[in-house]
C-alpha cells in the first residue's frame, strides 16, 4: 500500500469537492458546537449540585446541664452513626462569638445572660448528603440521651434530590439524541463525499484494488475533516464561553469550561470524522471490493 497515494488522496477531496468537504466540516462543527455547550453546562451544573450538598450540615443542640464527660459521651455517639464524617463542639461561648460575627450584636448586650446551647456541628460522609440519609441520620441522632433537637435543611436536600433526578434523565436523553443525531449527520455528508468519487472507486474495484486500499484514503479524509471541525468547534465554544461569562456574570459558574476540554473537543471531532467515514465506506462501497 503507497503512503504517498493514500495521502495525496486524502487530501484530494478538498480541491476536488470543495463543496462537500466544507459541508462536512461545517456539519462536525455544528455536531461538536450542542454535543460541547451541552455537556459543559450539565458537568457543571452537577459541579453546583454537588458544592451544595457539601454546605449541608446538621447542627446537634444538647442540654445545658451536660457535662464535660456527657458531651464527649455523645460525639462519640454521634460519630458512631453511619454516614458521619466528623463532628465539630461549639461551646456557647463560641456560639455567642458566632451569634455577634453573624448578626454584629454581642447577645450580653441584648440579654443578661446567654441562653444559646452548646451543639455539634455534623458533618457527613460523600454519599449521605442526600434527603433519605439525611433524615436517617436525624432520626438516631434525636435518639441519643443530651441532644434535645438536631436541625438541618432538609428542604434543600428533598428539593436538589428531585430536580436532579428528573434533569439527569432528561439530560441523558438529549445528549444521547444529539449524539446520534451527529453521528448520522457526519455519516451522511462524508457519504455525499464518497458518492462524488463513485467512478473512482468503479475503476479501482474492476483493476482488482484491495478493500482497504480504498478506503483508507477515505478514513484519513474523515479524520482530517474531524480534526478541522473540532478547532473549529473549540475556538467558538471558548469564544461563546468566554463572552457569556463576562455578561452574566451571576451564572458564572455555569460557563467555567477546563483547558481540557478544548483537546477533548478536538478528539472528538476526530473520532467522529472517522466514525462517520467508516460508516460511510461500509454502507456505500459495501462488501463487494475483491481482496
Amino acid at each position: 500500500m503507497q503512503v504517498g497515494y493514500i495521502l495525496k488522496e486524502g487530501f484530494s477531496g478538498f480541491k476536488r469537492a470543495k463543496l462537500s468537504m466544507a459541508a462536512a466540516i461545517f456539519t462536525i462543527s455544528v455536531s461538536l458546537l450542542l454535543l460541547s455547550s451541552f455537556t459543559i453546562l450539565l458537568l457543571n451544573a452537577n459541579s453546583v449540585v454537588h458544592a451544595l450538598r457539601d454546605k449541608v450540615e446538621m447542627e446537634a443542640f444538647l442540654a445545658d446541664s451536660l457535662t464535660r464527660q456527657e458531651i464527649d459521651i455523645v460525639r462519640a455517639r454521634i460519630l458512631s452513626i453511619q454516614g458521619v464524617r466528623d463532628v465539630t463542639f461549639i461551646s456557647k461561648d463560641d456560639a455567642a462569638r458566632i451569634f455577634r460575627e453573624q448578626f454584629g450584636e454581642d447577645i450580653y448586650r441584648v440579654l443578661d445572660f446567654n441562653p444559646l446551647p452548646p451543639s455539634f456541628k455534623i458533618f457527613l460522609q460523600d454519599g449521605y448528603k442526600t434527603a433519605d440519609a439525611a433524615e436517617a441520620i436525624y432520626a438516631e441522632s434525636m435518639t441519643i440521651r443530651g441532644i434535645e433537637d438536631v436541625i438541618y435543611r432538609k428542604g434543600l436536600l428533598e428539593l436538589l434530590d428531585k430536580r436532579v433526578t428528573t434533569s439527569l434523565g432528561f439530560a441523558f436523553g438529549i445528549g444521547l439524541f444529539i449524539t446520534i443525531s451527529s453521528i448520522f449527520l457526519v455519516a451522511n455528508t462524508i457519504r455525499l463525499a464518497i458518492y462524488a468519487k463513485r467512478k473512482i472507486i468503479q475503476t479501482m474495484k474492476l483493476i482488482g484494488a484491495t478493500r482497504g486500499f480504498i478506503r483508507t484514503p477515505f478514513i484519513l479524509e474523515g479524520l482530517v475533516q474531524g480534526f478541522l471541525g473540532g478547532v473549529i468547534a473549540s475556538g467558538i465554544v471558548f469564544s461563546l464561553f468566554h463572552y457569556l461569562g463576562q455578561w452574566a456574570n451571576p451564572l458564572s459558574d455555569f460557563l467555567e469550561v477546563e483547558p481540557v476540554a478544548y483537546g477533548i473537543i478536538t478528539i472528538v471531532g476526530c473520532f467522529l470524522g472517522l466514525l462517520g467515514s467508516v460508516i460511510s465506506i461500509r454502507r456505500f462501497i459495501g462488501e463487494t471490493v475483491v481482496h
